[in-house]
């Protein structure tokens, strides 16, 4: 079983956020009713014969490993077939990285899975949505994207949907392959 974890925040007030991409492309992925179960809202789906786990924490982002822990526990899943999705300041707008083993960045919700997890092996797809100009972090990561940001992203969801079937179908070290030299949107 795979597990794709999408990050952000509950609530109308977060909604379309830069701290809520994880939400927004799941959301985008899946058109089926969610279900609430580890603290979060869940779907199973079957995708090329394999059984996935799409799951956003509603624990809120510092606090995202709860939930995340709580899936992985009851399903047994391996590090490696976890992909958190989730914004980066520290690339620029219009980019994407995919990671896997490497530290939390200054990010929250990371910390937070490895810290539950006990481990930080697990792949994640970073959404770029570049530094605050004001050095108000906090207000900017809670900030909605421009409307022309969101035209850009909703124009490019293709790509991740792609990312998250190619992981599914392929695992980490060919998507990576795949998608690492074409990581500008």
């Amino acid at each position: 079983m795979k597990l794709i974890v999408g990050l952000g925040n509950p609530g109308k007030e977060y909604e379309n956020t830069r701290h809520n991409i994880g939400f927004m492309i799941l959301d985008s992925f899946l058109k089926n009713e969610w279900k609430n179960k580890f603290e979060g809202m869940y779907q199973i789906q079957s995708i090329d014969g394999e059984k996935v786990l799409f799951l956003k924490p509603l624990t809120y982002m510092n606090n995202s490993g709860i939930s995340v822990s709580q899936a992985v526990n009851f399903y047994n899943i391996s590090p490696e077939d976890i992909l958190i999705i989730h914004d980066d300041m520290d690339l620029p707008f219009q980019t994407f990285k995919l990671k896997v083993n490497s530290s939390s960045g200054g990010h929250n919700g990371i910390k937070s899975i490895i810290q539950y997890l006990k481990t930080q092996s697990f792949c994640r797809l970073k959404i770029g949505i570049s530094h605050s100009k004001s050095g108000d972090t906090i207000n900017y990561v809670l900030g909605k994207f421009t409307k022309e940001e969101r035209e850009y992203i909703d124009n490019h969801m293709d790509l991740y949907f792609n990312i998250i079937s190619s992981f599914i179908k392929d695992g980490f070290d060919k998507t990576v392959n795949y998608y690492q030299s074409r990581d500008k949107l």
